[in-house]
Parts: structure tokens; C-alpha cells; sequence
């Protein structure tokens, strides 16, 4: 006589691929697009820097940039706009470009505010670079993430790494960021950063990603701000005394002082 409990239940009657035949497959997402809010007669904006904000450090600094002007935005679908508010803020969530006039050079700025997932990474950056913009130079602006270093990370250090493309890298002409080392040996880059990383070597445009730590620190905040000062001399700051009262509060609603971040 069998004994149903030690003996090898039967197998499944489905495979596992089978069983998803009774369930309808998601719709695929629409694709994310560029709204622009000034012509530029159906010609692709060519600055002579675009710069993509991600860290929060760095989406705070052109928070506080005066001489900017909104000149269009990211859309993706899935991302709503409910709870934004009307002027800029960093509690939105949303993808500003900015054109900043600094000196001589035209610069575009774009403020990721929202997170965007790795599959729509490449969709992104192919819009962003290559597409209706297409700069000259490319500074990539995001954080450390843990998961990715090979090392022990603690939140009361602060650094900041790069990584560059082939051109950039082999270009002995002014390159973009000096005084820091390269990512080390045995670490990586994922997510949208990577991919407009990517998308630079593949078009052949001199790229810079610059990671920093702690994610949403003062000091790295600190780090952010005056390696950009020297990246765009003369660029023009709104004075706010209550500045670091005001990052830290939106760092904390936002959760990003949990201590699992820093494990």
C-alpha cells in the first residue's frame, strides 16, 4: 500500500509555461517621449555639455542654479503626475530639462527626479542623447550604490569615483573631471546611468559618470557641489541660509536616511 505521505507526489499535470496560458499578458507600456516647451525647428538641440542629474546631491545643486530656464521634460507613462507641484521641487516626481547659458557654452541640464527601472533605461537614454539632443560632452551625475561596490562602505566617509568613455579617456584636451580615481576593479554600473554611459561610447561622444558616497550626506553633498564649480566656473547660485535645514528634510521625507542604505 502506498504511503502518500513519504512517497513522490506525481508530477504536475502542467509545465510551469503552460500555466501562464490563463492569464492575459500585460499591455506593453507606452513609450516614454520629450515635450519641449520651445521650437527649435524640428532640429535636434545641440549643447555644448548636457548634463544628467540622478544623485541627490547633484538634482539639489541645480535645484539652487538661478540662471536656468525650463525648457522641456521627460514623460513616462507610468510615472503620475499627481501630488506635483507647480513650480519645481525636489518632493516632485519628475524629468525637467533645463538650458543654463554659462559663459560662452550652452549647457542642458536634465533633473531626474524619478526612479526609472532597467527596462526602460536604454529607451531613456537613447532619448536623451542621440535623438532631439545631441551634445558635444556628456556628464553623468549619480551614487554609489552598495549592492554594486566591491568594498565596505560606511556612511561616515565620503568619495566620489568616475568612469569615462574610450574617447574621453583617451582625449588629452581639458578633460571634464580631474582629481578623481576610477571606479575600482570588481565593481559596477547599472540602471539609467550605465545605459547613458553606453550610449555615449556608441555614438562616439566624450562621457563622464561621476559616482559619489554617501548617497544623500552633507558631506557628499558638499563633494558634489564644488567639483561642480569647477566643472561650470561662473555658474550662478540663489542664496538660501536655510539650505541644509531644507536638504535634510526632504532627504528624510523622502526615507533616503534609512540605515539600510548604508549596510
Amino acid at each position: 500500500m502506498e504511503d502518500v505521505i513519504t512517497d513522490i507526489p506525481p508530477p504536475s499535470r502542467f509545465f510551469l509555461e503552460d500555466l501562464n496560458i490563463f492569464t492575459p499578458p500585460s499591455p506593453p507600456l507606452p513609450s516614454p517621449f520629450l515635450l519641449f516647451s520651445i521650437s527649435n525647428n524640428g532640429k535636434p538641440f545641440r549643447p555644448s555639455l548636457l548634463v544628467v542629474a540622478i544623485s541627490f546631491p547633484s538634482l539639489h545643486f541645480f535645484h539652487h542654479v538661478s540662471s536656468k530656464k525650463r525648457i522641456g521634460t521627460l514623460i513616462l507613462p507610468e510615472i503620475p503626475f499627481s501630488g506635483n507641484s507647480v513650480e519645481p521641487s525636489l518632493r516632485d516626481k519628475s524629468c525637467d530639462i533645463y538650458a543654463i547659458n554659462n559663459a560662452d557654452e550652452s549647457i542642458v541640464v536634465v533633473s531626474v527626479q524619478y526612479p526609472v527601472t532597467a527596462e526602460r533605461s536604454h529607451a531613456v537614454a537613447k532619448l536623451l542623447i542621440g535623438e532631439q539632443i545631441n551634445p558635444e560632452r556628456v556628464l553623468i551625475l549619480e551614487s554609489v550604490q552598495s549592492r554594486n561596490f566591491r568594498g565596505k562602505l560606511s556612511r561616515d566617509d565620503s568619495f566620489a569615483f568616475k568612469l569615462e568613455t574610450s574617447l574621453e579617456r583617451s582625449s588629452k584636451n581639458s578633460p571634464l573631471i580631474t582629481g578623481l580615481d576610477y571606479l575600482p576593479s570588481g565593481s559596477m554600473v547599472d540602471g539609467l546611468a550605465a545605459a547613458l554611459l553606453v550610449q555615449c561610447q556608441l555614438r562616439k561622444i566624450r562621457g563622464s559618470l561621476c559616482l559619489s558616497w554617501p548617497e544623500f550626506g552633507f558631506s557628499s553633498n558638499s563633494l558634489i557641489k564644488n567639483m561642480l564649480l569647477k566643472v561650470l566656473p561662473g555658474i550662478e547660485l540663489a542664496s538660501n541660509s536655510n539650505d541644509e535645514d531644507s536638504f535634510l528634510r526632504i532627504a528624510r521625507e523622502k526615507d533616503y536616511l534609512d540605515s539600510e542604505l548604508y549596510t
